[in-house]
């Protein structure tokens, strides 16, 4: 390989939560003038926080939608401090929040570039049409991730549940470029 080493970085992490407390939006919103509630718009309020950095997707069902997210850790801090404002607000909440990890997105480089055009051939499960999309789309079986891949050595990994899956994932794939000779 051309020296470069192979890393990547989480961008996004999406977490669900449920919780079994109906919520009332508008006092909410009238609670707070930094949210973001337009009912005509879209039917959820909007929190952003800054530390952790997050957004938070609010319905009036109880369920809620965090991104932003750079570690799986920071979605039970940023899912209380939301729960906080929410209390104080005057809405009560008696429910423990159920959080799940929905998809993690990071990018990265395999340390070399890759010949697309044998990679997708060579990759059971990769679909590649440069005149379509310049990268190709491998989907990994174990762990359950997809890969973007480009000719520069450039990776997406997306689909991810776990930090770990991640870092499992970026090292079978590079393993795999390598032993395949699809790696310069």
């Amino acid at each position: 390989m051309s020296g470069e080493k192979i890393y990547y970085r989480v961008e996004n992490i999406v977490a669900s939560v449920i919780l079994e407390d109906r919520i009332d939006l508008e006092k909410v919103a009238n609670a707070y003038h930094s949210v973001e509630y337009d009912p005509e718009q879209f039917p959820g309020l909007v929190f952003r926080l800054q530390n952790p950095k997050a957004a938070v997707l609010v319905f009036n069902t109880g369920k809620m939608v965090v991104t932003g997210l750079k570690r799986e850790e920071e979605a039970e801090i940023v899912v209380n401090k939301v729960i906080e404002k929410i209390r104080k607000a005057g809405v009560p909440i008696k429910s423990k929040p159920q959080i799940q990890i929905q998809n993690i997105v990071s990018s990265g480089s395999i340390g070399g570039e890759i010949d697309l055009e044998l990679a997708s051939i060579t990759l059971d499960d990769s679909l590649y049409e440069p005149e379509q999309f310049p990268g190709l789309i491998y989907r990994m079986k174990d762990p359950n991730v997809v890969f973007l891949l480009f000719s520069s050595g450039k990776i997406v990994c997306t689909g991810a549940k776990k930090e770990t899956d991640v870092a499992r994932a970026v090292k079978k794939l590079a393993k795999e470029l390598r032993e395949l000779g699809l790696v310069t």
